[in-house]
């Protein structure tokens, strides 16, 4: 049995991953917002054709985590590409965003 100062152990963190977590959501949009304490990330799936759709999963994170994603996102996608290529980014028209009721003066 491992001792728990063994200088292996330190530092590790066990992390579990459960079923339902581990199918994941799809999500083709992401909506950011931020405040001076949080970042707050809304992932959507809109589907061609259809007028509504509802926020996935959010995500709320601090600015210095928020910071440490946007690095690992990058390194990622440039590990990626070095193997699978460059990925394209292809024109698409806006999405119009709706929030709920809007005002008419």
């Amino acid at each position: 049995m491992a001792d728990e100062k063994d200088p292996k152990k330190q530092g590790q963190i066990n992390i579990e991953l459960d079923e339902k977590i581990a199918e994941g959501i799809y999500s083709n949009l992401a909506i950011i917002n931020h405040s001076v304490s949080e970042f707050v990330v809304d992932f959507i799936s809109i589907m061609p054709g259809t007028p509504k759709s509802k926020v996935k999963s959010r995500i709320i994170l601090t600015p210095q985590h928020a910071k440490r994603l946007l690095k690992a996102l990058g390194d990622n996608v440039h590990r990626f590409e070095q193997t699978h290529g460059e990925i394209k980014d292809y024109e698409q028209p806006p999405i119009p965003l709706n929030f709920g009721p809007t005002g008419e003066a």
